[in-house]
């Protein structure tokens, strides 16, 4: 059975950092692609930033490159959200999510929430302006 459990969402300040983190189980973590998406209520899920298995290439979106950092370690089966510099507009649930396909190759899909079959339960993250 395979289970995320995410950890390290909260309320900060503006320009503050966060670091999330989120526990797989039920699945050989190291073969998988890892992705971090994230919602706000009335609004579909918006794609924050993935890691491929393997050599772990990062991917993220527009609005959050250079100032968030997705990484991986293999040996924990976990997988991290590093968000710096937040802004109010950060402010939403964050999901991490596992790639429904093993060992993939096409990465151009990791950015597309159906390509993903695992859902953590989400971490709530607040910015204050």
């Amino acid at each position: 059975q395979v289970q995320l459990v995410e950890s390290g969402g909260g309320l900060v300040q503006a320009g503050d950092s966060l670091r999330l983190s989120c526990a797989a189980s039920g699945r050989t973590f190291s073969t998988y692609a890892m992705a971090w998406f994230r919602q706000t209520s009335g609004r579909e899920r918006e794609f924050v930033a993935t890691i491929t298995w393997g050599a772990g290439d990062t991917d993220y979106a527009e609005s959050v490159k250079g100032r968030f950092t997705i990484s991986r370690d293999n040996a924990k089966d976990t997988v991290y959200l590093e968000m710096n510099t937040l802004k109010p507009e950060d402010t939403a649930v964050y999901y991490c999510a596992l790639d429904r396909l093993k060992i993939r190759t096409n990465w151009f899909r990791l950015k597309d929430s159906n390509e993903y079959d695992f859902w953590g339960q989400g971490t709530q993250v607040t910015v204050s302006a």
